[in-house]
C-alpha cells in the first residue's frame, strides 16, 4: 500500500520540454514512474522523451487519462498551471516550482480544493512511493519499500531520513515533501490522515522546521486522532527570531513558530522528538521493534 501515488498513477509533466522538467522527468521514467505525456503550450503534437506533448492539460487528460501532474513551470505562470491541472480533472498536483507569488498560491489552493483535487507543494521535492513511482526531484536510489511514512518540509532532510530508515533495515511506504513556503497545498495533518488509513504504514516520521503553526496543528491531531507511532525532528533550533532561515516560511514571528514551541507540543502529544536528525533511524527502529 501507499498514499497519493503508485505504479498505476498516470502522470503528465507541465512544462515538459523545459530543461529542468526534462532532466527530472528522465529520472522519474528510469525509476519506473508511469509518465504518459506532457504539456508545453505551442509544442503540441511533438514527441519528447518518447512521450506525446500537448498544448493544454485538458487535451492531455482526454488523450492519456492522466490523474497526476508534476509541474515545472516558471514562478509567474505556475499558479495558472496548478489551476489548469485541477480544472482539467487532475486529482494529484505536485508543484516543484519555487518563488511563486503568495497571492497566486492562495488563489490556486482555493481553486484546487473547490475542484476536489490535492496540491502538494509548491517549492517541494515531490512524492515518492518506494519502488513504484517518483514524482519530483528526490534521488530514487535512497528509497526502499517498507512500513514507515515520511512527511517533511525539507527536501534534503527527506533524503537523509529515508536513508537512515533504510539503513536500519526498514523502509519507506511513501515520502512526501510538503514544501517550505508560507502557503502550501497539503499540510502534516492532511497527510497524517492518509497514513492513518494506510494499513501498511506502521509508523511515521515528521520533519518540521521553525515558522508557522503546521507542526502545532499536527501535534493536536496526533494527540487525539492518530494512532500510530511518530518520530519527529524540528530544524532551526538555534535560529534567531525575526530572521528567515532558508525557506520562505521559516521565520519566527515574536514567540510563535519557535523550534522549542513545536518540540514541546509534539512531546505533549506523545511523539518521540529527537534533538538531532542523526537519531531518527535508530529511534524509529526501536519504536517498531517494541510494537
Amino acid at each position: 500500500m501507499s498514499i497519493l501515488v503508485n505504479r498505476h498513477s498516470r502522470v503528465i509533466v507541465q512544462g515538459f520540454t523545459g530543461k529542468e522538467a526534462t532532466f527530472h522527468a528522465e529520472k522519474c521514467l528510469v525509476y519506473g514512474t508511469n509518465i504518459v505525456g506532457g504539456v508545453t503550450p505551442g509544442k503540441g503534437g511533438q514527441i519528447h522523451l518518447d512521450r506525446p506533448v500537448y498544448d493544454t492539460v485538458k487535451q492531455a487528460v482526454a488523450e492519456t487519462e492522466a490523474d497526476v501532474s508534476m509541474i515545472f513551470v516558471p514562478p509567474g505562470f505556475a499558479g495558472d498551471a496548478i489551476m489548469e491541472a485541477a480544472g482539467a480533472g487532475i486529482k494529484i498536483i505536485v508543484c516543484i516550482t519555487e518563488g511563486i507569488p503568495v497571492n497566486d498560491v492562495m488563489l490556486a489552493k482555493k481553486y484546487v480544493q473547490k475542484q476536489g483535487a490535492r496540491l502538494i507543494g509548491p517549492n517541494c521535492p515531490g512524492i515518492i512511493t518506494s519502488d513504484e513511482a517518483k514524482i519530483g526531484i528526490m534521488p530514487g536510489f535512497v528509497f526502499r519499500k517498507g512500513p514507515v511514512g515520511l512527511i517533511s518540509k525539507s527536501g534534503t532532510l527527506t533524503y537523509e531520513m529515508a536513508n537512515q530508515v533504510v539503513n536500519v533495515g526498514l523502509g519507506i511506504s511513501t515520502a512526501v515533501g510538503i514544501g517550505g513556503d508560507p502557503i502550501i497545498g497539503s499540510t502534516f495533518v492532511d497527510l497524517l490522515e492518509l497514513f492513518q488509513r494506510d494499513e501498511e504504514t506502521e509508523a511515521v516520521v515528521i520533519i518540521g522546521e521553525i515558522g508557522g503553526d503546521l507542526e502545532i496543528l499536527a501535534a493536536e491531531f496526533i494527540k487525539h486522532d492518530f494512532h500510530k507511532p511518530v518520530v519527529a525532528f524540528i530544524a532551526g533550533q538555534t535560529a534567531p527570531p525575526g530572521k528567515r532561515m532558508g525557506h520562505a516560511g521559516a521565520i519566527i514571528a515574536g514567540s510563535k513558530g519557535t523550534a522549542l514551541e513545536k518540540m514541546t507540543a509534539l512531546k505533549n502529544a506523545g511523539v518521540l522528538v529527537v534533538e538531532s536528525p542523526a537519531q531518527v533511524g535508530e529511534k524509529i527502529f526501536e519504536i517498531l521493534k517494541q510494537h
